[in-house]
Order: C-alpha cells, then structure tokens, then sequence
C-alpha cells in the first residue's frame, strides 16, 4: 500500500514540477509582451532624448518633460553639466572622465530611467531622467557576429543553470510528494497493523496516531470498534462460562436426589421382608428428593422463561403499599415459627406502581426464605417502603450473620451459595436470589445489595412509580 500510494504522489508531482516549468516559461513571455505592450504608455516613452535634443543645447525645451516629473542634464566634451533642469541624479556640476564613465555603466542598477544621446554637432550628452515604476531586467540577446567560442560558453552556462533549476525543482517535487505519501501511509499502516492484530485475536489492540485530522477521527473509530468487539468477546467467554457452570451446578444438585431415588428404590426392590415403618421411611426420603428435584426443575424453568425475549409481566396499576402489608402478613407465620423478629415500615398513603403482583410477591418471599435459611433464630428482619425521586425503594434488611465478602460481587449469579458444600440441609437450590432480580428488572427496576453494613444485609428493591 505505501509503495503504491507514495508512487501515486510522486507522479503526481512529476505533472506538476512539468507544469511548472511550463508556467514559469508563460509567465516570461507574457510579462515580456505586456512589458512591450505598457511601453509606449509610460511617460518616460513619450518623451524621449531623441525628440528634444538640438543642436544647439541652449534651444532645447525641457518643460515638458519637468512637468512629467523627469530632469534633462545637459554634458558637454569636458564632462561639465553645462545644462540642467528638473529631477537632476547627477548632482555635481563637473564629472571626471570616470565618474561619468562610471554613471553611464551603473545607470540600469538605478531606480531611475535613462535616456542617454549624444550630439556630435555640439558635442555633448543629452540625459533624461525618469524615476523607474517597476523594472524587471531580463533579456536573451543574440547576436550572429559574436565570436564562436563566447556563444559556446554563454550557452553552456545557461543550459547549467537551466539544469540545476530543473534539478532543484525535481529534488523539491520529490522531497514533497515522498513527505506527503507518509503523511498518509504512515497511519494507514499503523492502521492496517491494529487491523491485523485484531484479526489475528488481539482484542486489547489500540491505535495511536497523535494526529488531529480526519485521521483522528478514523483512530477515534477503530479504537471504539475495538474496545466493543474486546467487551463482546470478553461477555461472550463470561457467558461461556457461565454457561458451563450452571451446566455443572445442575448436573451436582440433581445428581444427589436422583442418585437418593435410585438407591433407595432399588433398595425397596431387592429387600424382601421389610417392614412397614422402614418401608415408610425409605420411601419419605425417595418423596423429599422427587420434591427438591422437581423444585430445582421447576426454578430452572423459570429462570430460563425470564431470560428469553418472549417473557412478560401482567402489569396492573396496585397500591403497593398495601400489596406489600399483605406479603409481610403471609410471611408474619412463618417468621415466628422460625423464631425470628420483624419489624415492618410502611406507610399509610398509598403509593401506585404498575406491577404483577404475584412476581412480585415472589420477590420479597425469595429474600424472605433467603433470611430465614442462612441466620440463626432471634435474627431480626426488617422491611421498609420509601419513595425517593418518584422512585419505590424496598429495603429488606436483617442483623444476622450477613453476606460473606467474596459473595457479594457474584450473590446475584445462578447457583451461588453462600454454603459452598451445596448441602440441601444449609442451603436451597441457589436460584432464588436471581430469579427475584429478573422480577424486579422485568418491572424497569432492580435489585441490589447495599455495602456497608456492619451487621447482616439489606436488599434493596427500586420500581418506578405512577
């Protein structure tokens, strides 16, 4: 690519360096013919030496040419300005045979314009001056009669000079095109290469052009496609995982009833002359794991419904103030029986939310079932409802034993336990606490678990209200 593009701007600038010869050549001719052309206009064209000299220098009128700003000196044999009038750039009144000598040889090197005749007759110089507008010298004369070997040698230095003008101008085409090329090829390869490595599997790849260009802009666009492919691929491996994990959580927590079903029913089968209350045991213990596998089934299920794109609450305008009195007095049973306390915030307006109560019932029975399992009896719960910037927040908080530190990042994920034995007897089947965060989502809201908390945990439930 950069081969191909820097070749591209060198023939590029090759046709320019080409037509700026040929521009440089136009605007020779050109200015020689508008100088041609102005010539006869100027003042110091319409009145020349030729035209006022006599023979006589004494008979001479010069007031024409003062009127136009110019000055007429008159010369004589012996080098005396015998005559002067107007602009006068001689400023002596005798010369010496070099003085004037060396007036005549420098008088192009001036700013003023002479015209210099000279009367045989009367033996002097006629001078006229004008002050020079503009003047740019440059003439190629030749001239047939001039010896062969000075024309050779005028020739071969202007083909030098014309040469190294041609080279400097190619040196300097090139200089700028190859300048130009890596102006452009030098991010479109850090580019390419950022590319590449993205191809190649590197997420991490960055782009660093320190430019404030449109290539910035390209950077800013490359750097951003691959910071969300890295995100991407990075959900897509924690998804992956996932994945596999809660394949085998499922696969241990229902390898343990169903092995109990299996070895207890063929225990039935194969033992002749049991009795009736053994018989009954072994068969309370196939029930309760039928039970815990089927409830296991049956959160799995629901779990993965709220997780496809077709799930959806019956939303109906509730009072959730009084929704929410009437879960705490289904769970006020169950919270003595277990020996703990309670204390219930709720006030009495009514607050409206759009909700499907019996989700949402769910909510706070996950998180309810969830203190009760893990803190010992005499925990106190506690349930309170504010309304913070029309938003409903549920605090469901308890002083027991709390959540471990290494839980708390990941307490919302399938399958976590705070009993890492997965016991049956310390622990339920670990979806519960997820399955009440996708409710709460599901109702534009959230669950969360609040840090900070010196003694046990608060849960906080926030749903928009109406």
């Amino acid at each position: 690519m950069k081969r191909k593009l820097s070749n591209q701007f060198l023939r590029n600038f090759l046709l320019i360096f080409v037509l700026a010869i040929l521009d440089a050549v136009l605007a020779f001719a050109l200015l020689s013919f508008a100088s041609g052309f102005i010539s006869s206009s100027l003042t110091k064209s319409q009145h020349p030496a030729s035209e006022i000299i006599r023979e006589d220098y004494n008979q001479i009128d010069a007031s024409a040419v003062v009127q136009s700003g110019g000055g007429v000196q008159v010369v004589d044999k012996d080098y005396r300005v015998v005559f002067s009038s107007g602009l006068d750039t001689i400023g002596k009144d005798a010369l010496t045979a070099a003085e004037f000598t060396e007036f005549l040889t420098e008088s192009r090197n001036k700013p003023y314009h002479y015209d210099i005749i000279y009367q045989p007759e009367g033996e002097f110089w006629l001078i006229v001056t004008f002050p020079t507008s503009i003047r740019l010298d440059f003439a190629l004369v030749h001239n047939k009669e001039a010896a062969p070997g000075d024309f050779m040698k005028a020739g071969v230095v202007i083909a030098l000079v014309a040469l190294v003008f041609i080279l400097i101008l190619a040196l300097s085409a090139f200089i700028y095109s190859r300048i130009t090329a890596a102006s452009i090829t030098v991010p479109l390869k850090k580019l390419c290469d950022g590319t590449r490595l993205l191809r190649e599997g590197d997420y991490s790849v960055r782009v660093d052009l320190r430019l404030k260009n449109e290539f910035a802009e390209l950077q800013n666009t490359f750097n951003d496609m691959a910071a969300r492919i890295e995100h991407e691929i990075s959900m897509r491996k924690k998804s992956e995982e996932d994945r596999r994990r809660l394949i085998l959580d499922i696969s241990h927590d229902l390898k343990n009833p169903m092995s109990s079903i299996q070895g207890y029913a063929e225990l039935l089968i194969q033992k002749t002359g049991m009795g009736e209350r053994e018989r009954k045991e072994h068969l309370e213990v196939i029930v309760n794991n039928s039970k815990r596998a089927n409830r296991l089934l049956t959160e799995l299920f629901e779990l993965s419904r709220m997780d496809s794109p077709e799930f959806s609450l019956n939303h109906e305008r509730t009072d959730i103030c009084e929704h929410l009195r009437q879960i705490c007095g289904e769970l006020v049973p169950q919270l003595e029986r277990e020996g703990f306390k309670y204390e219930f915030d709720i006030p009495e307006e009514s607050v409206f939310a759009m909700l499907d109560t019996d989700r949402f019932s769910r909510i706070i029975h996950n998180l309810a079932n969830n203190a009760m399992r893990h803190n010992p009896p005499g925990t106190q719960v506690s349930v309170s409802l504010t309304v913070q910037n029309n938003q409903i927040v549920i605090d469901f908080s308890d002083d027991g034993a709390g959540i471990p530190e290494h839980l708390k990042e990941t307490i919302f994920r399938p399958f976590v336990r705070a009993d890492e034995s997965r016991n049956s007897k310390t622990g339920g089947s670990g979806l519960g606490l997820s399955i009440a965060k996708r409710i709460a989502e599901a109702h534009r809201g959230d669950l969360t678990l609040l840090r900070g908390e010196d003694r046990g945990s608060t849960f906080r439930v926030m749903i928009p209200a109406i």
